[in-house]
């Protein structure tokens, strides 16, 4: 069976512009990782349905929809390197790439076949090489539980990875809430005291076989249920920055919306009578997942009703200046065909102007006014005298 293979390092951090040797190094070893990860993915399948174990058979096709998200960011990460052709501007979205959120949507009758994906949610946003270490922990869960470990007498190696794992854990505990903490915390601790057991019987030359599986299964599951968490939090803190910006944004258009339908009623009669709403009256986000969801669709409903309110106040601005432009083209018309001075032109014209230009202009009665320019205008076409043809006799 393929030996296990785990995630690269990858370069840089969020915000910064990756190095482009780095870069092209962490490519390399991430494409490898790829092509790996599937072989191993594909074997352990093939194991859970010669053992017969349906049970894992969620998890699989769970480990099989990470590595697809993976792979699927690889492809952007291609593109915009563009065989090294990078620069200033390409490095950032690369470091954006690698760094920022990564949204891997999963199919809800999935998780509920998986025996972790209760604790995953329907969709999971990690970085990629959190996604990476995700993979890495779920493909090492899926061995263990098959008794498949292609390494099971190098006991030394796996001391060596849980080893690298437990500091992987460590940072993940220092990331976790002060209310979290001291539970992480004592996961970890529990954890470390065990390694140094296996550690001190293997250097007696003692057995550990049995005691590395059970050991690399909780290391996996526990680093799994941190990413998860970390994810999780992550997104509650992204809903509540997404509630923090569009109420902004709706207060601002509400000041707006304010100028804009007392313009209206300023310019037309009769104006439209929308109300607009007041976002101060939603009060501040809250602090719950819950409340977030309910808050962010009460501001979508407050967005609604002023887009509403907004187009129906701007139409009727627009309407008036529709029917002034009506009347100024009738006017060039007759201009055009030497009739604008027609009595009957004149007092048309004069009435219409002088009523768009009240304030409120009646639009109703400005288009009949315009009406009227336009038949007065259309009869004194018909009865123009026809010029004369030729020269006097």
């Amino acid at each position: 069976m393929t030996a296990p293979n785990s995630a690269p390092a990858a370069p840089g951090r969020i915000g910064e512009a990756v190095d482009t040797l780095s870069m092209r190094t962490y490519l390399d070893a991430l494409h490898t990782w790829i092509q790996l990860r599937r072989s191993e993915l594909d074997e352990i399948d093939q194991a859970i349905q010669s053992a017969g174990a349906d049970e894992l058979t969620g998890d699989i096709l769970l480990s099989m929809t990470l590595w697809k998200a993976v792979q699927d960011r690889e492809q952007l990460l291609l593109a915009t390197w563009d065989g090294g052709r990078v620069g200033p501007t390409e490095r950032e979205r690369l470091s954006a790439l690698v760094w920022g959120r990564m949204d891997a949507t999963l199919d809800p009758t999935l998780l509920g076949r998986s025996s972790v994906g209760a604790d995953l949610g329907s969709s999971l946003t990690v970085s990629l090489p959190e996604a990476c270490r995700l993979s890495d922990a779920l493909a090492h869960q899926l061995r263990m539980r098959l008794a498949l470990d292609p390494n099971a007498d190098a006991h030394a190696e796996h001391i060596k990875d849980l080893r690298a794992q437990l500091e992987r854990l460590r940072d993940q505990v220092a990331l976790e809430p002060q209310h979290t903490r001291p539970a992480a915390q004592a996961k970890l601790d529990h954890l470390v005291q065990r390694l140094e057991l296996i550690t001190e019987k293997a250097s007696r030359g003692g057995d550990v076989g049995g005691l590395l599986g059970p050991m690399e299964l909780d290391a996996a599951t526990f680093e799994r249920d941190m990413i998860v968490g970390g994810a999780h939090r992550r997104e509650a803190r992204n809903k509540l920055n997404d509630a923090k910006e569009a109420r902004e944004s709706l207060a601002a258009r509400e000041a707006a919306l304010h100028k804009l339908a007392e313009q209206c009623v300023r310019t037309v009669d009769p104006a439209p009578k929308y109300a607009v709403p007041d976002v101060e009256a939603l009060g501040p986000p809250p602090n719950t997942p819950a409340g977030l969801d309910a808050y962010l669709t009460k501001l979508a409903r407050v967005g609604k009703a002023m887009g509403m309110a907004q187009e129906a106040y701007a139409r009727a601005i627009a309407e008036k200046d529709e029917v002034t432009g009506q009347l100024e083209g009738y006017r060039a018309k007759a201009a055009a065909h030497g009739v604008e001075d027609h009595p009957d032109l004149r007092r048309a014209y004069g009435l219409a102007s002088e009523t768009l230009g009240r304030r409120p202009a009646p639009l109703l009665v400005c288009r009949q006014l315009v009406k009227l320019y336009q038949t007065y205008l259309e009869w004194a076409l018909s009865h123009r005298r026809p010029q004369a043809r030729g020269g006097t006799r």
